[in-house]
């Protein structure tokens, strides 16, 4: 962890990556005046991120603390974040399903490191696709921790009066009452995964006449049968099966129940086991449409008990913290 007491950069650097004189490229990010942040607990904030490593998590490099100034300094990440890729008609249809299924375990292997593997046990609270960095390898790094929660070893949750994250991918519980826990991060990562299988944002979506959300929509696909017109259309090739249990996976971790949700854990191993039998899903919080009763019966359109194929082959932001000057990375 490193101590930057003077980084020799102004406004414009700051909209763009920065190499130091030894040629290494970082990514700076400006930390908003009105944050609220003392000193202390911005040191404090920093030295708990410098704690974590994973190959999953974007590695902090170091800081500077100047007068009013606060800056982090990253490791450079040069696909920019999965919004800007999954989100445009051209760059998503790049994502072939290999790839994007990689983006999906790798993301939940960071979790799962930040909720059960890391000496510090962490809730993320603004897991999104802009919160997920992509490096040359396409591999996943989960960024931007100024939101994130350190929770005591045996603590299973928190409160609070301060809402922080973003509306789409907050679990009911937290948006509505300030509760929030693993299962939080859990909900949020249910969302991507749904987001990701269709290359549609949540708060963005629109189908139909009628508009819905995208939750809405897979869960109404889902009960009558049709979950296969979530599939994004430029995934012309990949098991259909793999695609379909990613779906199956992604509804139940956005049920509205806290506990009818999966851990982190339990996500994983259903998707590394296909003997793995998936439990029926339930509503999804923050449907729009909830006409669908409760009691209607599940088709399925894959064989759970498939063989796995081979694998050598919101809509607005309730409380940001950060200003982030870290884009627009080169293309």
């Amino acid at each position: 962890m490193t101590f930057l007491k003077q980084i020799n950069l102004d406004r414009a650097d700051l909209d763009l990556f920065t190499r130091l004189l030894n040629g290494k490229d970082i990514a700076v990010k400006r930390l908003s005046t009105n944050s609220g942040q003392g000193d202390l607990e911005f040191k404090n904030e920093v030295l708990l991120v410098a704690k974590l490593q994973h190959r999953n998590l974007v590695r902090l490099l170091g800081f500077c603390l100047e007068g009013s100034e606060r800056l982090l300094v990253y490791e450079f990440v040069p696909n920019a974040s999965l919004d800007h890729i999954i989100f445009d008609p051209t760059k998503r249809a790049q994502l072939d399903w290999v790839r994007r299924y990689k983006i999906i375990v790798g993301t939940a292997r960071g979790l799962l490191y930040l909720h059960e593997d890391s000496r510090l046990k962490i809730i993320h609270r603004d897991l999104k696709a802009s919160n997920i960095l992509i490096d040359a390898e396409m591999n996943p790094k989960i960024s931007d921790f100024g939101m994130a929660r350190l929770f005591v070893p045996d603590q299973t949750q928190g409160n609070t009066s301060r809402i922080v994250g973003t509306f789409g991918y907050m679990a009911p519980e937290y948006a509505m009452h300030g509760h929030f826990s693993v299962k939080s991060d859990v909900y949020g990562f249910g969302v991507l995964v749904l987001e990701i299988v269709s290359g549609q944002k949540n708060s963005g979506f629109r189908h139909g006449e009628n508009a819905e959300d995208l939750l809405s929509f897979a869960w109404r696909s889902w009960r009558e049968g049709t979950a296969s017109n979530l599939i994004d259309p430029t995934l012309r090739t990949g098991p259909r099966n793999e695609i379909m249990r990613c779906i199956h996976i992604g509804l139940l971790c956005v049920q509205e129940n806290v506990a009818d949700r999966p851990t982190i854990a339990s996500v994983i191993l259903m998707m590394n086991s296909y003997s793995f039998t998936l439990p029926v899903p339930s509503q999804p919080g923050f449907c729009l449409h909830r006409s669908i009763g409760s009691d209607m019966s599940l088709r399925s359109e894959y064989n759970s008990g498939a063989t796995r194929s081979d694998r050598s082959k919101s809509n607005s932001v309730i409380v940001m913290e950060y200003e982030t000057f870290t884009e627009p990375h080169p293309r």
